[in-house]
């Protein structure tokens, strides 16, 4: 008790000022959330405001009703896969081009820029752009093809960018030793880098998972006559005036929090067994 007082009497008073401005920040960024949620569990006679209106689950019942709600299975059938396919090409090439661009090579510069360069560039302007490719081209735009090359383009260059922070924080004096003790390169990147790295490259899932499936400038003109997701969303909001609307909210919400919850548990449940291996030391 005694350290705590003096703990908090060493405060100085900026931080009373600035404990409030960030309370303040947190509830303009959530509060309109945790609103949403609320009045997602309301009655079949709800409106849009508050106050509640009895307390239940039909709206939820209601999203899958074709003639309410739209196609909101379908939509979320096709946000889906797209979102797990994202996810793994955008871990792949973001690990490869990480290892590769730890040694410099000709052209390297270019490269980076290149693969950067996409996120200064607008995502409707992109969506439109590749939507004229297609075009000139001949091809129909689908949700699996070229909804999927615009995605790439928002999500490549983040990975990229975290595995370059990763990186660069690896000892490369732990592969050397492996190599010393005679593994070859594919079991020195499978038995020593890989665990090291997965923390990053979980981060790296995340990123690839979490801005496929919100995405939405990108997917106006590229997903073709199927909506995806957010899409579905919006276009919601034009012939919907039901809490049917929040109740999706509130789902597509719990989905992505479950899956950042699943990435951050399997961080920490790594992080856990490497400072238990740490503290049992070498094994004879």
């Amino acid at each position: 008790m005694v350290r705590s007082a003096k703990t908090h009497k060493s405060r100085p008073w900026t931080f009373y000022p600035l404990a409030v401005f960030f309370g303040l920040f947190v509830l303009f960024l959530y509060g309109p959330m945790f609103c949403i949620y609320i009045l997602s569990f309301q009655g079949p006679n709800a409106s849009l405001v508050f106050p509640m209106q009895g307390f239940s689950l039909h709206w939820f019942e209601a999203l899958f009703g074709q003639a309410r709600t739209g196609d909101v299975g379908g939509a979320f059938a096709r946000s889906l896969p797209l979102s797990l396919i994202i996810l793994g090409i955008t871990v792949l090439f973001s690990v490869a081009a990480g290892l590769a661009f730890r040694n410099r090579f000709l052209g390297n510069s270019v490269i980076f820029y290149t693969a950067i360069g996409s996120l200064v560039v607008p995502g409707l302007v992109l969506g439109v752009g590749i939507t004229l490719l297609l075009q000139l081209l001949g091809w129909n735009a689908h949700w699996y093809s070229s909804a999927l090359g615009a995605h790439l383009t928002w999500t490549l260059p983040f990975g990229l960018l975290i595995m370059f922070a990763v990186l660069s924080r690896f000892d490369p004096r732990v592969e050397e030793a492996a190599r010393d003790l005679g593994a070859s390169n594919l079991q020195s990147l499978r038995y020593v880098m890989i665990p090291i790295l997965l923390p990053g490259i979980i981060a790296v899932a995340l990123f690839g998972f979490t801005l496929s499936y919100d995405e939405f400038p990108r997917s106006t003109f590229t997903v073709g006559a199927r909506n995806t997701l957010p899409l579905e969303i919006w276009s919601m909001t034009t012939n919907i005036t039901s809490p049917a609307l929040y109740a999706l909210g509130t789902v597509t919400t719990a989905i992505s929090f479950f899956i950042i919850l699943v990435s951050l548990t399997a961080i920490g449940l790594i992080q856990a067994r490497r400072q238990s291996a740490r503290r049992q030391g070498p094994r004879a």
